[in-house]
């Protein structure tokens, strides 16, 4: 069965520092050679890849369609969805309120919260546990909350812990939208705005939003399932920072070069 998926994402990082070991970047032109050959095998309709070569964009290409039954390509400005690397942009604005003092890493959400956690809807479920004292933000971002991914794949829907916040990893899109909620009731932050003003535009991400904007539609990347029936971009109409990211790959290259450098970040926060 031909598998396709329009809009995939690689983004290639090679070396951070001059005085490490660099592997040669291959030319563009072998590049996407190569990219071409792996979507044939694969039956992938749309491949968008950059390479990052010592805090620098070296390559950006953008090969098939974007849309399969119109036959639009993709390019470098085709708007597809960021999914979980919204994570790691939020991240870095995260990194930015510590740097200024606005939020404290290893404080526990009793004390970032006016209110007991399981006081806010979202959160009644786990009235019954103290567990959720110890979570911090340093926690939330760190994938050792000990929620699931998200609460939608438990077996009954309901929010819950498996183990004690901070014992060990297990990748949880929970942590990152309860820190959300943080910034936004205990900060009184609107999250999307600053997402924009202190990554977006900072890294010129003219094609990046927390959530839709109607001028993507004009170069938008629809999705298509193992059985070549194409799924429609879904219009995020909120923020989340788990994963609502709309982006395309020049935008992703900007940003990832950016965070290499250590843009808007002190050193201390870099390490």
């Amino acid at each position: 069965m031909k598998s396709i998926a329009t809009g995939a994402v690689l983004m290639s990082l090679v070396g951070c520092a001059a005085n490490t070991l660099r592997a040669p970047v291959a030319p563009a032109s072998a590049l996407e050679a190569h990219a071409r050959s792996l979507m044939q095998c694969e039956g992938v309709e749309g491949l968008a890849v950059a390479v990052i070569d010592q805090s620098r964009v070296v390559q950006v290409v953008a090969l098939g369609r974007r849309n399969v039954q119109r036959g639009l390509p993709l390019t470098p400005d085709t708007v597809m969805y960021g999914a979980s690397l919204t994570k790691t942009a939020f991240a870095y604005m995260v990194l930015q309120l510590v740097d200024e003092g606005k939020l404290n890493l290893d404080a526990t959400v009793a004390d970032l919260l006016a209110k007991p956690l399981p006081d806010y809807p979202d959160y009644r479920a786990l009235a019954g546990d103290q567990r959720w004292r110890a979570l911090t933000p340093r926690i939330l971002l760190t994938h050792s909350t000990g929620l699931a991914n998200f609460r939608w794949l438990e077996p009954d829907q309901t929010l819950r812990f498996h183990f004690t916040p901070g014992q060990r990893y297990a990748y949880s899109g929970e942590g990152f939208n309860l820190l959300q909620m943080i910034l936004e009731q205990g900060l009184g932050l609107n999250v999307g705005k600053e997402m924009q003003a202190r990554v977006f535009d900072r890294f010129g991400m003219t094609h990046t939003s927390m959530q839709w904007r109607p001028d993507f539609g004009a170069n938008l990347a629809d999705g298509y399932t193992l059985q070549d029936t194409m799924v429609a971009h879904d219009e995020r109409s909120r923020a989340k920072a788990a994963g609502s990211m709309d982006t395309s790959i020049a935008d992703q290259a900007r940003l990832w070069a950016g965070i290499m450098r250590g843009d808007g970040l002190s050193a201390r926060a870099l390490n």
